[in-house]
């Protein structure tokens, strides 16, 4: 006798001469590929009475083990306490439940069970046994976990290349030149700007980026010497990246081709620091040739100014004084490391 029906057998006794339809059930429980157990709610704490084979190589333990216990063995530190109020509430009202919880076998690894809970009651409606069945849903759940992971991704990158492309756009739209090869490579270096900030954002795992780092690649990417920099630790958060990244290159660009930067001499000093809810950074041009009135630099800060202001909610303050372009950009929402 299998230990099943061993640890079962004093449930039904075969009437003399009759079809012993409760031994019948018992011997379709032992041999069910589905895992279950009847519990006895007269006895204090409702333990289990049966444990059919199934359910022995689904847990792992052995009838020794579980009879004569309640089923909440099975619960560990990642079940969900509402999925215990659930079918602590059903045994209450004595209705059937059904709920998918995690457990965990005797070697303490963890799955994902669909527990089907049943009352049986007798002839009087006494309620004399609890039916419960088990079955291992882990694959279907982490599945079903994958296939929604999948799709979040799907959305945020469908999100993020919207977002480049309307950068791009703007570049284009904004940009201007009477000389195609002039505007040819104005776009390219706004379009690799983009391009930088959108590789380290990926090698972060797209999360905030150092703003060090980000003015450090665009700094290389100008080809910029002469250049100091300091400040505190700054991250800049993901959605702020490639604007950033963009006015930078443009305040950058322009010293290099107009200002402090475009004479051997001259020096760019970029600070910054905490201002009110974000941060100040500031940009000094020194011993550069003569300071030139806005109308006759390039296009590029009027581009700087219109991210700034429609896209970062921040400020561009330019300072066209003698000893050359001193700008302030400050961009709220943007936290102290």
């Amino acid at each position: 006798m299998s230990e099943a029906l061993w640890y079962s057998n004093h449930m039904a006794e075969a009437p003399p001469g009759g079809i012993d339809r409760a031994r019948l059930a018992l011997i379709a429980v032992e041999r069910s590929h589905m895992a279950m157990v009847i519990s006895d709610p007269n006895q204090p704490d409702n333990p289990i009475i049966l444990a059919n084979p199934a359910f022995l190589a689904l847990t792992g333990y052995t009838a020794e083990d579980i009879i004569g216990r309640n089923c909440r063995f099975m619960q560990g530190p990642d079940t969900s306490p509402e999925s215990i109020a659930i079918i602590r509430d059903a045994l209450a009202r004595e209705i059937d439940v059904t709920e998918e919880m995690f457990n965990y076998r005797k070697d303490g690894s963890a799955f994902w069970n669909r527990l089907h809970i049943s009352p049986i009651h007798d002839d009087s409606g006494k309620l004399i046994y609890f039916f419960a069945s088990q079955c291992d849903v882990t694959s279907r759940r982490r599945a079903a976990d994958l296939e929604r992971s999948e799709q979040l991704l799907l959305k945020e990158i469908d999100h993020r290349a919207k977002n480049a492309l309307a950068l791009v756009q703007g570049i284009v739209r904004l940009s201007r030149s009477d000389d195609a090869r002039h505007y040819a490579t104005a776009v390219q270096g706004r379009v690799h700007a983009l391009a930088n900030a959108h590789t380290l954002l990926a090698v972060g795992n797209w999360q905030r980026v150092p703003l060090e780092v980000l003015l450090r690649s665009e700094l290389v990417a100008s080809g910029a010497g002469r250049v100091e920099i300091s400040g505190p630790e700054v991250a800049v958060d993901v959605p702020q990246v490639q604007p950033v990244a963009l006015v930078l290159h443009e305040i950058v660009s322009n010293a290099v081709k107009h200002g402090s930067l475009s004479s051997p001499t001259g020096l760019l000093d970029i600070r910054w620091h905490a201002d009110h809810d974000g941060v100040a950074i500031d940009f000094a041009e020194t011993g550069g040739p003569p300071t030139l009135p806005p109308a006759t630099t390039g296009f590029g800060l009027s581009i700087a100014e219109t991210i700034v202001s429609k896209q970062l909610n921040g400020r561009l303050q330019l300072d066209w004084n003698a000893s050359g372009l001193h700008s302030r950009l400050t961009i709220p929402n943007m936290a102290m490391a």
